[in-house]
């Protein structure tokens, strides 16, 4: 492309062919890619994450109501519904916030759902149906095995969606519908409000088929966007604790190598933990399906391995989550636990808990 300040723009091939492209106004404001008071973007990116849920559910879902409403994905709603398979295409953070979708999906829509990475799926000669779905999951749009793999689909003939941030990508141009998380600018190289976005959007997503599929009541559905509305606020309070979360910090600094733990929904983001992790401290981290930590990562662990459980008192399997932690102590490890704001069950066993309140 050549710009010039009095002539406009050109745009070519390499071949000298030259193309035209309708322009897109994109409306950003200059407050958006700036620091502010902040001392690096993705610690301003973390603090946003209240905001942008809120974003992300604006014109979608309101307490009270018992539907949801994604205009993008109206035309294509009868085939995504009676879809046999749902395969979900990303990298990354994405690909753990995939994973969670798919837990979602199947648990409330009741449909068969496939999780892949996409630079496996593009290099593999996968089966691939014309009644299948392909959602295709990116922050930018732009992920380059992202969308060979969408492409790959697009061959087979199978319904194509984007779940993206950045409107006008390549991403957002090549799928047949999609879902804007509408999360802002995110300069931080390490993924943090795109990733609360994107779950947000797959909880949207999975409550809508759900719907569609007579598999929830207009009152379960009701609920659950209630719910939905509070989470905004649950994160404040979390952000709330950056002072405790500092203390840590401080306490384990030295430490080489940790271990993050969850089971079910908790699994995936357990997974995005230890990724953040190694991204921007450069410590050597682990995420795992708790009930697996016995088939091998607990023969490392000892007093020099922190361990992350995440262990709601609401988990299903909380007696297990708590079973694990004492695992982990019998090896001499150290317990950062994650619960609820009105559990104390774990003060007295773990090195340090991290709150969060109940819905």
């Amino acid at each position: 492309a050549v710009i010039t300040r009095t002539g406009g723009y050109q745009i070519q091939t390499l071949d000298n062919v030259k193309i035209t492209r309708e322009i897109q106004e994109l409306s950003l404001s200059l407050q958006e890619i700036q620091k502010g008071t902040f001392k690096h973007f993705m610690l301003k990116e973390i603090c946003e994450q209240p905001e942008v849920l809120e974003n992300a559910m604006r014109g979608r879902v309101k307490a009270g109501d018992s539907e949801i409403h994604f205009g993008g994905l109206m035309q294509v709603m009868p085939r995504l519904v009676s879809a046999p398979r749902i395969i979900i295409v990303a990298c990354g953070t994405s690909w753990h916030a995939a994973l969670l979708g798919e837990y979602l999906i199947e648990n409330l829509a009741r449909m068969s759902v496939e999780v892949e990475y996409a630079s496996e799926f593009r290099y593999r000669r996968p089966l691939l149906f014309k009644d299948d779905v392909v959602i295709a999951i990116s922050q930018s749009g732009e992920t380059a095995d992202t969308l060979a793999a969408l492409n790959l689909a697009r061959k087979h003939g199978c319904l194509c969606i984007g779940i993206c941030n950045t409107v006008g990508s390549t991403l957002a141009r090549s799928t047949e519908a999609g879902v804007y998380l509408h999360a802002g600018p995110e300069i931080g190289v390490a993924s943090t409000k795109a990733f609360s976005a994107q779950i947000v959007v797959l909880i949207m997503f999975a409550l809508k088929l759900a719907k569609e599929r007579h598999e929830l009541s207009d009152d379960a559905l009701k609920e659950k966007i209630a719910a939905l509305a509070t989470l905004p606020d649950l994160l404040r309070r979390v952000l709330d604790q950056k002072e405790q979360v500092l203390h840590m910090a401080r306490v384990f600094k030295y430490a080489s190598n940790f271990l993050y733990l969850g089971r079910g929904y908790n699994f995936p983001v357990a997974l995005e933990g230890a990724l953040k992790l190694k991204e921007i401290s450069y410590i050597h981290a682990e995420g795992y399906p708790a009930a697996e930590m016995k088939h091998g990562p607990i023969a490392l662990i000892d007093e020099f391995m922190p361990v992350v459980i995440i262990a709601p008192r609401s988990d299903p399997n909380y007696l297990k989550l708590k079973s694990n932690i004492e695992e982990v102590l019998a090896r001499g490890g150290s317990v950062i636990a994650i619960t609820e704001e009105d559990n104390e069950d774990l003060d007295s066993r773990c090195e340090c808990v991290i709150r969060i309140r109940p819905r």
